[in-house]
């Protein structure tokens, strides 16, 4: 139901009560498109990541995954192909989304379904708040937009198509492929734009991108969003969701908040600053706790290290970023917490690129110093948090560490089924992980030689095969940031 909150505009409530893993809506998206940057790496109807696409063969622009893709994307694209072919060129994701949204609003009218709660005419654009280089920028667009818009269509005046531009500005947001850890793509959700942020919700958004894959269509599925219930919500209580990670301390997030979405968060959390000090804390040894000094000094480097960590990711040195991690861990581990966000972020890197380099044992030990922080900094069913845990799950099963590995991913899946549901492709992935690695946790309890034996040999019959490159970021705000 929607309400009018004070001091911030309108809100969503429960109109029933709710617990952890419920739906409280699906929403598929008003328009989305693919990033420019992943144009050619990602299917633009289902927005799984491919090997192989299949180009348009009109615009050349547009890929997917196969015919049965193409044929659903087919509403949605043919305007834009032709606009395409017309312009010579592609232009930028803003003006590809906000075309897209306006051709179907020409077409459908600004509420589009019964269970749509508000229409975008009613959205906040925030242009009025925008700092000059940002105005400058939507300048820019709006000048290509109107180069690019067909002579043919429909003609919309200029504090339209501002509108629009500003509305996904501030309320794009980030799809992503099918592993949920890759932003991909950009899409409205208008429903979505009504549920407003806490920095500790009592709900989380997942992307569903749906399946176009069966041969009988009675049995495809929509791409969508889905609004889950985090922990029990009483009758007339507010959905919130967080806009930004939590990991961050609360002056950082009200920061980025601020800057983004035009609002000074009041929430609990940012308030009283909770958690604050664990992000934050110095070690402890036998009472003794790490001087401010030793503290202020190693968090100056720890900045330093991570943006060297930052560029040699980017340009795919990974022997580099390993060996920047390593030194920069040395010298947090004596003096800062196992909770301290700086040396979370390294473990993190750490961790993710030293398996995908195949040295797996010492990944491992990182990613379970990392899941160890982020428990007692996370809310508990937190979505990065299930992801985070499934990844030193995998990590330790690959390096033989059955034991912890299962354990690991038990509690993955039971967080992961709250966040993204039963019907989920990572839950089902995960839940064939757990039933693997529970029947060689039963082997390994019968025999560890003959377990260790059997992972030997079966490790020197099968190929090397790499894991997908680490990306430099995952998904870590529910809207893209520009």
């Amino acid at each position: 139901m929607v309400f009018d909150v004070p001091g911030k505009g309108r809100g969503l409530r429960a109109t029933k009560e709710v617990w952890a893993g419920d739906v409280l809506f699906a929403e598929p998206s008003f328009a989305a498109v693919v990033f420019d940057s992943m144009a050619e790496q990602v299917c633009h109807n289902c927005f799984r990541r491919q090997p192989k696409l299949h180009r348009c063969g009109q615009c050349k622009f547009a890929q997917y995954c196969n015919r049965t893709c193409q044929r659903a994307a087919w509403e949605e694209h043919k305007l834009e192909c032709a606009a395409v072919k017309a312009f010579g060129k592609v232009p930028n994701e803003n003006i590809r989304l906000a075309a897209r949204i306006l051709w179907r609003l020409d077409k459908e009218g600004g509420v589009v379904s019964d269970t749509q709660l508000t229409s975008l005419d009613d959205l906040e654009n925030h242009v009025s708040d925008m700092t000059e280089e940002d105005l400058k920028d939507l300048k820019i667009d709006i000048h290509n937009f109107l180069d690019y818009w067909p002579h043919n269509s429909r003609q919309h005046k200029v504090e339209e198509i501002s509108h629009i531009l500003g509305v996904i500005n501030c309320n794009g947001f980030s799809m992503s492929d099918q592993r949920g850890l890759n932003a991909v793509g950009v899409g409205l959700f208008p429903n979505l734009c009504l549920v407003n942020h806490d920095c500790w919700p009592n709900c989380t958004v997942i992307l569903n991108n749906g399946n176009q894959t069966a041969v009988n269509t009675l049995f495809h599925t929509q791409r969508r969003i889905e609004l889950r219930a985090l922990g029990k919500i009483s009758v007339g209580e507010e959905l919130m969701v967080a806009y930004v990670d939590f990991l961050n301390v609360s002056s950082e997030r009200k920061r980025l908040l601020k800057q983004q979405y035009f609002f000074d968060c009041t929430c609990k959390h940012c308030t009283e600053h909770i958690k604050d000090d664990l992000m934050l804390a110095g070690k402890e040894v036998d009472g003794k706790k790490a001087s401010e000094e030793e503290v202020k000094e190693v968090m100056e480097y720890s900045l330093k290290m991570l943006e060297k960590i930052d560029k040699a990711r980017t340009e795919g040195n990974y022997h580099e970023v390993v060996k920047i991690c390593r030194e920069c861990l040395e010298k947090q581990e004596q003096v800062l917490a196992d909770t301290h966000i700086y040396m979370l972020r390294v473990l993190s890197t750490a961790s993710e690129v030293l398996a995908y380099l195949q040295f797996m044992e010492e990944a491992a030990t990182y990613a379970r110093k990392m899941v160890e922080g982020y428990m007692k900094l996370y809310h508990p069913n937190n979505a990065a948090l299930g992801m985070g845990t499934m990844r030193a799950g995998v990590t330790h099963w690959q390096a033989g560490l059955i034991e912890v590995g299962h354990s690991m991913i038990c509690k993955a899946y039971a967080i992961l089924m709250v966040t993204h549901g039963p019907t989920h492709p990572i839950t089902k992935d995960l839940e064939a992980m757990r039933t693997q690695t529970e029947m060689e946790l039963r082997l390994f309890q019968q025999n560890e030689y003959v377990y260790h034996s059997m992972r030997e040999a079966a490790l020197k019959n099968q190929p090397m095969s790499l894991r997908a490159e680490p990306v430099v970021e995952g998904i870590k705000n529910l809207f893209r940031r520009k």
